[in-house]
């Protein structure tokens, strides 16, 4: 135990910049590695990826190894598990965090089978024990209902966090830090998929993890016709619109907006749930919203268990009378 030492966060890039998990991860490593009083580690792979080590410095990293290969260009799974297990076992951390995308869900486990170590997925908070010193990985289980706290003494101490779930500190460019290229051969013949074509998801307007307020819609909206009225007041509030699972089993509205346990994870500081019954799959993809609005003509909806504010009603009447009172409060 004695050698482990550090925290080390994967970091991931979008667009020749940091993700936002990135910076999330760095936000959250760099209060954990400050409680243990030990540096912060960020590893960046890819193609191009040393003009971005910079800005992992700003958010909070003391340290950050750069490997580059024209094989990393695009994430495969066998090429970047190939890198981690080496960098890991030369880096030798005592927590090692990936975030809860396609990227980390696809990586951390095989990464975790590796090094013979635990992994706690998709967790909310994390905190270090001060007894034992020990990383205590909080995630929530039973569709939401619960939090459960983990902990491993196998090393290093593996999570994948979900995203928005931490905040990330504001950058300083002033920030001093260390960039080491790492040098990692990659034997081409282990690499057993490639990459053929990457589709990108066409987004209009706010992307739904990123909207600060989201209305969402339910089984109780009754057809593809009622969400048009909810992407009015999407819009009026700078939002995005999202559903809960039976809008998108009915083809009413893209699958790409699900909301829920098989769906999106969003925490904006509005979520307005329009007839919403607020089952537990679905609350497990919007527990995390600062304020819940809900609008459901059905008092004792579990919905209401979850709002800050309710309202009980036939959404048909209330939504077009809150969406003229939020346009006379932006005109006045």
């Amino acid at each position: 135990m004695a050698e482990y030492k550090n925290v080390l966060v994967f970091g991931e890039t979008a667009d020749g910049k940091l993700a936002t998990i990135t910076a999330e991860l760095l936000g959250c490593g760099r209060r954990l590695a400050d409680e243990l009083k030990e540096n912060l580690i960020c590893i960046l792979i890819g193609e191009k990826v040393a003009d971005i080590a910079n800005s992992a410095i700003a958010s909070g990293a003391d340290k950050v190894y750069v490997v580059e290969d024209p094989l990393l260009k695009e994430y495969q799974t066998d090429a970047y598990l190939m890198v981690m297990e080496k960098a890991v076992k030369e880096i030798m951390p005592r927590i090692l965090l990936l975030g809860q995308t396609s990227i980390g869900r696809d990586l951390a486990p095989r990464l975790a089978f590796r090094l013979a170590t635990g992994l706690s997925m998709d967790c909310v908070e994390l905190s270090i024990d001060p007894t034992t010193k020990l990383l205590q990985q909080i995630r929530p289980v039973y569709g939401g209902n619960a939090r459960a706290i983990f902990t491993t003494e196998s090393f290093p101490q593996m999570a994948t966090v979900r995203q928005k779930a931490m905040t990330p500190l504001e950058p300083d460019p002033s920030r001093k830090g260390e960039v080491v290229p790492l040098k990692v051969e990659i034997d081409p013949a282990k690499i057993r998929a490639k990459v053929l074509q990457t589709v990108k998801e066409e987004v209009v307007g706010i992307k739904l993890e990123d909207a600060q307020t989201v209305v969402a819609g339910g089984r109780g909206i009754g057809g593809p016709e009622g969400f048009k009225q909810l992407e009015e007041l999407a819009k009026l509030l700078k939002g995005a619109v999202g559903a809960s699972r039976p809008p998108c089993d009915n083809k009413w509205v893209p699958d790409t907006i699900q909301i829920g346990l098989t769906g999106k994870i969003v925490t904006p500081e509005l979520y307005i749930a329009v007839g919403i019954s607020g089952a537990s799959q679905h609350i497990a993809g919007c527990s995390g919203a600062k304020n819940i609005v809900a609008i459901n003509k059905d008092p004792e909806a579990n919905i209401f268990k979850e709002a800050r504010f309710g309202v009980v009603g036939d959404w048909k009447q209330v939504l077009p009378a809150f969406t003229e009172k939020v346009k006379e409060l932006l005109a006045g």
